[in-house]
């Protein structure tokens, strides 16, 4: 309580100080446009800050209020209004959103041919399953794949693969996709084509070359002049997550309401306690040799999931009960509480920590507790599971029978092996059961399965790679080899993974996070109105102006400062075409070099993390369930390092 009430004052103060400050900016504006658009600002950031509504919705009321300036301007003190009608909605058919909708799409036929899930087991042999070991791993991934395509396409595809890793590891999203997300933007400053402001920059270098006496021309930058920079960037990125992570980090986990898990359910309604564990047969188990029913009897636990070799066994006529353990394997095992560790100990076993061999294949997404009842018409009536191999034909491992009001499973005394109890119609079989065999026991007769609210089967098209993959390899190609928009170039690789079936549409459409769609294009015209208005150009001058006799260094701090900000609030390279010319004409002013000066501005465009504007922040926002007081945090020191870190670098290695 003292919390909410802590926040509300905070809220309550905010609110009243905002406007102070709205109306104090608006006052010293030089026009009645800038004042309306410093105002709207004003408003834009405190809605961000303190969440009084979603971002996203946030974002489409600034986008609302813009539109009706067009109706009020005279009202307003306006001529016209703040953004025409044509500019308002462009931002849902901008090249921006128009690539991050083909990137999401992109990404789900990868996962759906099963790419993904390699990757990510791949990763997860690599760094095992500890988050200061993971983090370095994606985190450098990514970053070396945003060096050389969009960075919101390299987080849009590794968004999988941190999910899968994060069911694996037992790390919360959170903890993952904040790292990859910031070092996905930090990636895209190693190379010239890693970002759309770096792409750019030397077009604008050339422009203003043609405003210029010779002797005050610019040079172009190459493909890898700014990889000093961008890689000390990546690692110090890198670095801040690693040592920082602890404390920095949301565990969104803790504050969202889970589904209740099946074992839970399991002892919540029947009373009937179990534990999920992974355990591997150590070279002197006394299991060695014996079959795997005659364990189960005298220890009174089951084997839901067995790996010999490279072989994974689970799911219907998978486990056989004359299996023979042998050295090597790993158990999954469902076993009672109080009996676990004697288990253990007599039976030669050396238990995971976590589900790192079988991951996602003993968690409720994959499978669970489930309540099936046989009808009076089954075949089954008499039979026991032993007798109908319960196990093997049909995939599911009875823990126990609630017959008559009363449960009966392997903790009462009275029952001595609870597979061995003939079934009668009525019963509710209590069972351990894969999703999939779940399903396809919903069209078996001798059941009725009660259970109906788990997740169906996804259909896998491992089949579909070779397309998937070429298709992703054209679209990159395209990225990187040609003049084409990258939106244009990335739906061809979209629309040709629906074509060649790798997904249909319905996938398709179901791939793209909407909400990140109109948090983004919604965001669009406030950018044009910054632009439009005059706004940008009189807050870079006015800052600008109060530094321009200090030292070098100092005057490049300012002009990153300057960059950083108008890319938290419009995009970067709206705020790269306009800071360019700006810092060209300030370090011609001071005797500086202005070719370093426009690279400043291209660089700093990208230090964009303290709140979710920046296209791959919107991306990760969502999934991981972040907040805006998770970027502030966490993205602010990330902030200050990265202008430090370029200040330094830049001077350091000789770019000044």
């Amino acid at each position: 309580m003292p919390n909410t009430t802590k926040s509300s004052r905070t809220k309550t103060l905010a609110a009243l100080l905002f406007p102070l400050a709205a109306v104090l900016l608006a006052y010293i504006a030089p026009s009645a446009g800038v004042a309306w658009v410093v105002t709207i600002l004003m408003l834009t950031v405190y809605l961000f800050a303190f969440e009084v509504v979603s971002v996203d919705v946030a974002a489409i009321v600034i986008m609302v209020l813009l539109g009706l300036t067009t109706l009020l301007a005279p009202i307003m003190g306006l001529s016209k209004a703040l953004v025409p009608y044509d500019h308002l909605f462009a931002g849902f058919s901008s090249n921006a959103v128009m690539s991050i909708i083909a990137v999401m799409i992109i990404g789900a036929g990868l996962d759906k041919t099963g790419l993904m899930t390699k990757v990510a087991a791949f990763i997860l042999r690599i760094g095992g399953t500890r988050e200061k070991s993971i983090i370095p791993i994606i985190s450098g991934t990514v970053a070396f794949i945003s060096s050389f395509m969009q960075n919101v396409g390299a987080a849009a595809l590794f968004l999988p693969v941190v999910n899968r890793i994060s069911n694996r590891s037992g790390i919360p999203m959170s903890r993952l996709l904040m790292p990859m997300g910031f070092c996905a933007i930090l990636g895209g400053t190693v190379t010239m084509i890693g970002s759309s402001p770096l792409i750019l920059l030397n077009d604008l270098i050339l422009t203003s070359n043609k405003h210029l006496p010779e002797a005050s021309q610019l040079h172009t930058w190459q493909i890898f002049d700014v990889t000093p920079i961008g890689l000390t960037l990546v690692v110090v990125g890198i670095l801040y997550f690693v040592v920082a992570g602890r404390f920095v980090l949301p565990n969104v986990a803790a504050r969202t309401t889970e589904k209740e898990c099946t074992l839970d359910y399991l002892k919540r309604n029947y009373g009937i306690s179990l534990t999920l564990s992974e355990m591997e047969l150590k070279n002197n188990s006394p299991l060695l040799g014996r079959k795997l029913l005659d364990v189960e009897k005298e220890f009174h636990v089951r084997v839901i999931a067995l790996k010999d070799g490279t072989q994974i066994r689970t799911g219907v006529d998978a486990l056989d009960r004359d299996i023979e353990f042998r050295k090597g394997q790993t158990l999954g095992l469902l076993t009672l509480p109080q009996r676990e560790e004697t288990f253990v100990e007599k039976a030669g076993l050396q238990k995971h920590s976590r589900t790192r061999t079988f991951g996602d294949l003993l968690s409720d997404k994959s499978g669970g507790i489930a309540e099936v009842v046989i009808p009076a018409s089954s075949n089954l009536i008499g039979k026991s599971a032993i007798d109908v191999w319960l196990r093997k034909r049909y995939g599911i491992s009875l823990m126990g029978i609630l017959r008559n009001g009363e449960v009966l499973n392997a903790e009462d005394e009275k029952v001595e092996e609870i597979r061995a109890i003939p079934f009668q119609a009525g019963d509710m079989l209590l069972v351990y059961t894969t999703w999939p065999a779940l399903e396809r026991l919903e069209k078996d007769r001798d059941f009725i399965v009660v259970t109906n609210d788990f997740p169906r089967a996804e259909e896998m098209r491992p089949s579909k790679v070779g397309w998937a993959l070429t298709f992703f390899t054209i679209a990159l190609t395209l990225v990187l080899f040609t003049d084409l928009k990258l939106s244009v170039a990335l739906m061809t690789g979209a629309i040709g993974m629906v074509l060649a079936g790798v997904l249909n549409i319905d996938e398709a459409y179901k791939a793209v996070s909407w909400k990140t769609v109109f948090l983004l294009a919604s965001l669009i015209p406030l950018g044009y109105a910054v632009e439009s208005t005059g706004t940008a150009k009189w807050i870079a001058e006015s800052v600008l102006m109060v530094v321009g006799h200090m030292p070098i260094w100092v005057i490049q701090a300012a002009v990153a400062v300057l960059a950083t900000l108008f890319s938290l609030v419009m995009s970067n390279v709206g705020a790269t075409v306009l800071l360019v010319p700006l810092a060209v004409n300030i370090a011609l002013g001071v005797g500086a070099n202005p070719s370093v000066f426009a690279l400043i501005v291209a660089l700093a465009t990208s230090n964009s993390f303290i709140i979710p504007t920046h296209q791959v922040n919107a991306l990760i926002m969502g999934p991981a369930g972040y907040r805006v007081p998770d970027f502030i945090r966490a993205g602010g020191i990330m902030t200050l390092l990265f202008l430090v870190v370029l200040i330094v670098a830049i001077n350091l290695f000789g770019y000044a």
